[in-house]
């Protein structure tokens, strides 16, 4: 007999109270159903069930093998649904926050191109800077990028990397020089990325070593990329930015990689999600998606 079966049918027996019961649940005979459990108790060598002609009544086993039992059903229903939901097609609405230029530039795309591959997939997309909390707000994913903080219950993966380039117009190297290592950043003024009062400092790479922070001296202090990469195609200063963002401006000659013997600091890029015993269809190709699409966009 299978065994899976055997025990869904000692399951449905003592959920009802009778053999008889079972039997006409299951679409079985009463001798059928009693064949089932007797089965498990042989294999097992332990009575689960004492039955008379009037009453049946678990065991003390019989208990304990009843409530893993059904532990057992559940995860056979949720690994059946799994595969169920791997074959259909995406459908309802997918609830994504992301930082506002990283994800109107480089995450959008590829989630509108996973929407027109999948009519029935609804897409409700946030642009923010903003950390919000995804079981709060009821998103299905959030995109950070930077350093993590570990949380219970949320899972992470890593999507992309960033690389970061020191840049800056060729009118201000013309006129105030060209840093050719990262010492020489203290002589140079920059525009620093600020959000929330918090100024984050450069980080160059080191092998096998903690990167090297450099807080170069400021006098413009913006929360937007975008922004500081127009001052710095005026002339205004030295940026540290995302090469993806800078591309076109450094194709056109607006702006100029620096240091060019310092390796990049690669800045991770993440997808997070609230844990679940069953992640939707919808997340999983979301997240392959951005793995699958984000790399090109970091060149």
């Amino acid at each position: 007999m299978d065994r899976l079966m055997s025990m869904a049918v000692f399951v449905k027996a003592v959920d009802l109270g009778s053999f008889a019961a079972a039997a006409a649940a299951l679409d079985l005979s009463g001798p059928m159903v009693g064949k089932h459990v007797q089965f498990l108790e042989q294999r097992l060598g332990v009575r689960l069930i004492n039955r008379t002609t009037r009453r049946q009544s678990l065991t003390e086993f019989g208990r304990a093998y009843y409530e893993r039992c059904q532990v057992v059903l559940a995860e056979a229903e949720a690994a059946d649904a799994l595969a169920a939901d791997h074959l259909s097609e995406p459908c309802g609405r997918l609830r994504v926050t992301m930082p506002a230029l990283f994800g109107r530039r480089c995450v959008a795309p590829i989630l509108l191109e996973l929407a027109q591959q999948y009519p029935m997939l609804e897409l409700d997309l946030s642009f923010s800077d903003r950390i919000v909390d995804l079981a709060e707000i009821g998103y299905d994913l959030a995109i950070r990028t930077g350093n993590l903080e570990a949380k219970p219950g949320l899972m992470a993966r890593r999507v992309a990397r960033q690389r970061m380039v020191v840049c800056a117009s060729p009118s201000y190297v013309e006129m105030h020089g060209r840093p050719l290592q990262i010492e020489d950043l203290s002589k140079h003024r920059a525009i620093i990325y600020s959000r929330s009062g918090r100024t984050g400092p450069w980080l160059f790479p080191r092998n096998d070593q903690p990167p090297v922070e450099v807080v170069p001296v400021s006098r413009l202090r913006l929360d937007d990329m975008d922004t500081i990469a127009d001052a710095a195609t005026a002339g205004m200063g030295l940026a540290w930015l995302p090469r993806w963002l800078i591309k076109e401006r450094i194709e056109a000659g607006g702006l100029v990689p620096l240091l060019p013997d310092q390796p990049e600091f690669l800045y991770d890029c993440y997808a997070l999600w609230l844990q679940t015993p069953h992640l939707p269809r919808k997340v999983r190709l979301a997240v392959d998606a951005l793995i699958a699409g984000l790399p090109k966009f970091m060149m």
